[in-house]
């Protein structure tokens, strides 16, 4: 079993998958879709759901090379949820890769 994977079966997370892709782009700029979604565990469409509402809420940038898109996180743009409406993407990049 992964590390830090839960072990009584429970199908909810914390960290959103939104934010498990933020992370894994941010650490892997030229990461195909299908790597990102391994990575995070869900489907190849369901990343590129998520990747167009990072995109369209102006999260990432897309840059296409070739046949491939590149993404790249934009740190300074702010969180939308109320609590947190005051943090950076950087913050939150910060806290989750400084417990990885």
């Amino acid at each position: 079993m992964p590390k830090g994977r839960p072990s009584d079966g429970s199908s909810w997370t914390f960290i959103t998958n939104h934010a498990q892709v933020l992370l894994y782009v941010s650490a892997h700029p030229g990461a195909l879709v299908r790597e990102i979604a391994e990575a995070v565990r869900i489907t190849e469409r369901r990343t590129y759901g998520i990747l167009r509402d990072l995109d369209d809420g102006g999260y990432i940038d897309r840059k296409r090379i070739g046949r491939e898109v590149h993404f790249k996180v934009r740190p300074g743009k702010y969180l939308r949820a109320p609590l947190v409406s005051n943090t950076q993407v950087r913050d939150l990049l910060t806290l989750l890769e400084n417990n990885r």
